[in-house]
Order: structure tokens, then sequence, then C-alpha cells
């Protein structure tokens, strides 16, 4: 069985409505983008990105961040 990681589980329900958008869900969206910039010096997995809606909440966050 596959267990998903708690910052996928919050991001996940932001974006579908389940549970608000909030500092939670920024910082889960900052941990993954960490984690996304890490595996990108791979070059296996250099053309990996977000997908479109969480590309945008990720710039919601920045902007609600900085």
């Amino acid at each position: 069985m596959i267990r998903m990681d708690r910052h996928c589980q919050v991001v996940g329900a932001s974006l579908t409505g389940k549970r608000p958008v909030d500092d939670k869900t920024y910082a889960s969206m900052a941990v993954l983008s960490d984690r996304l910039e890490r595996l990108r010096h791979s070059p296996l997995f250099a053309g990996v990105t977000f997908s479109p809606h969480v590309e945008q909440l990720r710039q919601h966050a920045e902007v609600a961040v900085g």
C-alpha cells in the first residue's frame, strides 16, 4: 500500500476545496517546492514540474508569505 505524504494531502485537500487554503497549505507548498527543487538536480527529474493548479497555488503562497 502506498501512503501519501502529509504535505501532499494538505495541498490536495486545499486544491479540491476539502480544507481551506491557509498557513498550513502554504507551509506544505514550501516543503513540496523545496523537495521538487532538490529532485530537479538529477537529470532524471530535471523536467518535472507542478501541475498548473499547484503552480497557481504556489504563486499565491509566495505573495501571501512574501
